[in-house]
Order: structure tokens, then sequence, then C-alpha cells
């Protein structure tokens, strides 16, 4: 297969799949982490400029704050064993990352795991992505911050005290 060069010659297409790894492939738990902090961080640091009065405000927030929790759950399953590719696998759905860290003993309240599920069941993921006229209906924010606070308190207790303890 060729496409077109930047002067109109046919070049061949390489494989992006075979060039590079998959991105996160290679990543260390501590990466991923840092990066899961970063998002944290960044979600706490614009919940500041939400306005009740548009609820599309809340986008940017809740976007770092479901993808710092996918990637404190990402961390987790991979401390715990599993690939990279049969996390990349799960897709964004955190109800099935919260169900899979269960099994591996990470233990979330109740209203938390409910709450994951809840994320996933009203695709909260792509609406704040892509769909301001949903925002409304989705759920609290001081829920998808108290989410946020207790997957990131307990996974990372978990990761760096049993590290901690195997040293």
């Amino acid at each position: 297969m060729k496409n077109p060069g930047a002067d109109g010659e046919q070049m061949p297409v390489s494989s992006i799949a075979e060039s590079k790894p998959y991105p996160g492939s290679q990543a260390t738990i501590g990466q991923f982490i840092g990066l899961a902090d970063e998002y944290c961080v960044a979600a706490y640091s614009l919940l500041s400029q939400c306005n009740r009065t548009s609820p599309s405000s809340s986008a940017p927030a809740r976007l770092c704050a479901i993808h710092a929790v996918e990637m404190y759950l990402n961390a987790f399953l991979i401390f715990h064993g599993m690939t990279p590719a049969a996390v990349r696998g799960l897709q964004h759905n955190l109800a099935e990352r919260a169900a899979a860290a269960a099994r591996k003993g990470l233990s979330l309240r109740s209203k938390t795991q409910a709450h994951l599920l809840r994320i996933h069941d009203q695709r909260e993921y792509l609406v704040v992505r892509y769909g301001p006229e949903q925002v409304r209906g989705l759920s609290e924010l001081n829920r998808m911050f108290a989410t946020l606070k207790e997957v990131s308190t307990k996974v990372r207790s978990a990761i760096f005290v049993r590290a901690q303890s195997s040293s």
C-alpha cells in the first residue's frame, strides 16, 4: 500500500504498530501513578472554574477526574499482573476496571463502585468530551471528586505499601 509523499511521489505506508510500541505498553507503575496524579491535580485546579449556571463549564474538570481514575485503576491492574494490552482492551469502562481491581484486592466503598458503574452506563466519558447538550444529566461533581479521592488514595496505598513491604 502506498501514500502520496509531500511532493506527490508514492511512498510505502509503514505500520505504526511495527515501528513504535503502543503508548503505555512500556510505562512503569510509577509513571502511571505520576500521570494519574497530574490529571488529579488538573481536575482539582479546574474545579474552581466550574460555574453552577453553566453545566458544561464542569466538563474539563470531569474529564480530568475521569481520566485520573482510569489511570489509577490501570496502574493497580498492571501492578497486579494484568498486561497493558488487557487493560487497553477494557477501553474506557471504569466499571469493568473497578470489578477487575476488586478481584485483585482493591476494596472500594459500594457508593464508589456504584458511581463507577453509573459513569460507564451514562457514558460520562463521551458526554464530557463531545456532548455539551447532555452535561446536565451527569453525576454530581462532589460525587465525582469523592470517587477520585477514594480511588487515588486506595490505589496509591495498595501499590506503595505493598512495594515497601516486599523490599
